[in-house]
């Protein structure tokens, strides 16, 4: 392909792709593999999964980096192992372990009662050992160096968890969450409602949003298709990445109006934001309702 030709289909390209972190590599990590093997620079994720965890890492492509804000907020679900009997720092098995001498006999039933605290929405305080901001720096920067770190708590919503397997001294879990939750704070406060300490031995995550791991390509895979220049089959398009965001199908007039950024028609029951998808299946943009509640009006346009 020619320099010029290669610049074009680059500059086209946008899109999200499904990939099955490995455990070991970070976010950041998997990002910079798809930038060498695509040769693109503007690659996004839509949430980071620690480099323990393994599963669903949805990457963005091109333009639809702009959508980022519209699917960090999908809900997640993980297969999760957590394990009695000791405590650590980072509430998971990166950090230092400490057994709390408290012998584990537990019955399947104390667990299940104990596991309905946290379901529902309720407050949680985040690890210390975190990527959240604090005075400007990542909480686990200041906790490395000693230094005391209290994060305010946040609300969550844990809309099922699920006792999968039952193996003491660990058992299998499976939890369907909304963003933002920590399964690591989860398996420490579970550990001292029961008695005997616990920490998240591993963790996979199986859906984000409306992405599962059946959508899912793994790293090998990858870069297969990379050597082969067939990765740009494995893209799904900006529109379909919205999942059940209304949708907007616009005519070649309606088309040229947004891209212009001027407002369109909108019924009164329309949704509060909605996709804006061209005849070609192309997403324009993302729309608005106005405050007379009458006109869509664009927010992000994406141009062809």
């Amino acid at each position: 392909m020619r320099d010029e030709e290669s610049r074009k289909f680059k500059s086209a390209i946008s899109g999200v792709m499904v990939v099955d972190k490995p455990v070991g590599k970070t976010s950041h990590d998997v990002v910079q593999i798809i930038r060498k093997g695509t040769g693109l620079r503007r690659i996004g994720h839509t949430g980071t999964l620690d480099p323990r965890a393994s599963g669903v890492l949805v990457i963005l492509i091109g333009p639809a980096v702009r959508l980022s804000e519209y699917l960090l907020t999908d809900r997640k679900r993980y297969e999760a192992t957590i394990r009695f009997g000791a405590v650590s720092d980072t509430y998971d098995g990166d950090g230092l372990i400490q057994p709390t001498g408290v012998d584990v006999h537990l019955t399947e039933d104390q667990i299940l009662e104990a596991m309905k605290a946290f379901t529902g929405e309720f407050d949680q305080v985040p690890p210390a050992y975190s990527a959240i901001k604090l005075q400007g720096r990542k909480a686990y920067e200041l906790a490395r160096q000693g230094q005391k770190v209290v994060l305010p708590s946040r609300k969550v919503n844990v809309f099922s968890f699920d006792l999968v397997e039952f193996n003491l001294p660990e058992i299998s879990v499976d939890i369907y969450c909304s963003s933002g939750t920590y399964i690591r704070s989860i398996a420490h406060e579970l550990g001292e409602k029961l008695g005997c300490g616990a920490y998240l031995n591993g963790l996979r995550r199986t859906v984000s949003g409306h992405f599962s791991l059946r959508d899912a390509i793994t790293i090998p895979d990858l870069q297969a298709c990379f050597e082969e220049g067939t990765w740009y089959q494995h893209l799904i398009p900006a529109a379909d990445s919205l999942g059940g965001m209304q949708e907007v199908l616009l005519d070649m007039e309606m088309e040229a109006e947004i891209r212009h950024g001027r407002k369109i028609p909108a019924k009164f029951d329309d949704a509060a934001i909605a996709k804006a998808v061209s005849e070609q299946g192309e997403l324009v943009a993302i729309l608005e309702k106005s405050s007379d509640a009458m006109t869509w009006q664009p927010k992000k346009v994406f141009f062809s």
